[in-house]
């Protein structure tokens, strides 16, 4: 494909929400050189949009991608009554994750991982965050990240890794938590560290999970070694999490449902995305809501995302995770928008490489069989996508 490309007669959709005129895109060399009306063809390759919508190709920030297993017995458990916190302390939920995960090597991994991973890329998503967390040891951790570099060479994807061994604790660890942060969390982020797996660190802060306390010292240690943290936080109850993570300057703190007033500014203050991620709430029929409006008045960044796991959100698709950031949340289509795009990026650390479309910027865009950003959100069950473009290639069309 020639280094120089011209897409035409775009009608472009983002930060807003809206569209204006047509525009012409040039790319070149995998970047957005320009953007305007007519643009100048001076012997670019030229693709016409036929005015369709475009958008900046869609970014899932918050995965557990990589796994093994299948928790589709929970789901009828919950239907019967049975709440997340009873099917863990029987040793269901991220435990039974834990047995199916470390029996597949990082191939097999890789297999089950790939047909969750296509169907993202399906909907015109760019880049995702993957997760560890299902090893909870050392080496299974490990070759979860392992598996999810491995698939940005599978794929025409960007992945960014999370270090995630603090998600639950395993039944077959002999000591306590604060042993296990030590010798399974800490010990094996170092290891991960210096085999280059992985981009920032998280942690889950809950009653079934670990304390803002205990949590303290993994952050201190991803700190020291210069990698970015986010947290699962204040899900099931208030945890006192977000504390933490604005004090580490958090890129992201994710789920958020019981966040107070004291937590919104303090995330407003270290300059920490909130990641919303209502296929959980969906799934776990959840009732207390993120508190939107303060997020809003305070101006905190809202990104959405899938939280695509085995068990409590089974979700492969950020078109569906939009129109549920729409209906269950009370988000503005704009919001649902920049919250898989621009906001996304900001919660990843890449802000200034993908997420919008300006000059500079990376050429992640999709072109869509739609005239507005509205027919993205408030459609279910039709994927419109017309065609990917990743790093100024087109992937899928």
């Amino acid at each position: 494909m020639p280094q120089k490309l011209l897409w035409i007669n775009a009608r472009l959709g983002e930060a807003a929400g809206s569209t204006g005129p047509l525009q012409d895109i040039l790319v070149e060399d995998g970047r957005i050189a320009a953007i305007a009306p007519a643009l100048p063809r001076d012997g670019a390759g030229t693709i016409d949009c036929e005015g369709r919508l475009v958008t900046p190709a869609f970014i899932d920030c918050h995965t557990h991608l990589v796994h093994g297993g299948d928790r589709t017995q929970e789901f009828e458990m919950r239907l019967e009554g049975a709440s997340y916190q009873d099917i863990a302390r029987a040793g269901g939920g991220i435990v039974s994750s834990m047995r199916a995960t470390r029996a597949l090597d990082v191939d097999g991994l890789i297999a089950a991982s790939l047909p969750r991973l296509d169907a993202l890329l399906g909907e015109g998503v760019s880049t995702v965050e993957i997760k560890s967390g299902y090893g909870l040891e050392i080496e299974t951790e490990l070759n979860m990240l392992r598996a999810a570099r491995k698939l940005a060479e599978l794929r025409p994807v960007r992945i960014r890794t999370t270090w995630l061994a603090a998600h639950a604790m395993p039944p077959d660890y002999p000591g306590g938590k604060t042993g296990y942060i030590q010798d399974v969390a800490i010990a094996g982020l170092e290891r991960a560290h210096a085999e280059g797996l992985v981009d920032a660190v998280d942690a889950f802060c809950e009653g079934i999970a670990f304390s803002a306390a205990e949590i303290e010292p993994l952050f201190a240690r991803a700190a020291a070694l210069g990698l970015p943290v986010k947290l699962h936080t204040e899900q099931l109850t208030r945890s006192g999490g977000t504390l933490l993570a604005a004090r580490f300057n958090a890129l992201s703190v994710e789920h958020f449902e019981y966040a107070t007033a004291e937590d919104v500014a303090a995330i407003r203050a270290s300059g920490t995305v909130a990641v919303l991620l209502p296929g959980a709430f969906y799934m776990l029929r959840e009732t207390r809501k993120p508190p939107l409006d303060a997020l809003r008045k305070a101006g905190v960044p809202i990104a959405l995302a899938t939280d695509c796991n085995p068990g409590t959100s089974p979700v492969s698709s950020l078109l569906l995770t939009m129109n549920m950031g729409a209906v269950l949340f009370g988000m503005t289509v704009a919001e649902c928008l920049d919250g898989v795009t621009r906001h996304a990026a900001r919660a990843l650390g890449l802000a200034g490489e993908t997420g919008r479309m300006a000059p500079g910027m990376s050429a992640d865009f999709t072109v869509w069989n739609a005239e507005t950003a509205a027919q993205l959100v408030g459609r279910l069950g039709l994927n419109p996508m017309h065609s990917r473009v990743f790093q100024g290639t087109v992937t899928h069309d």
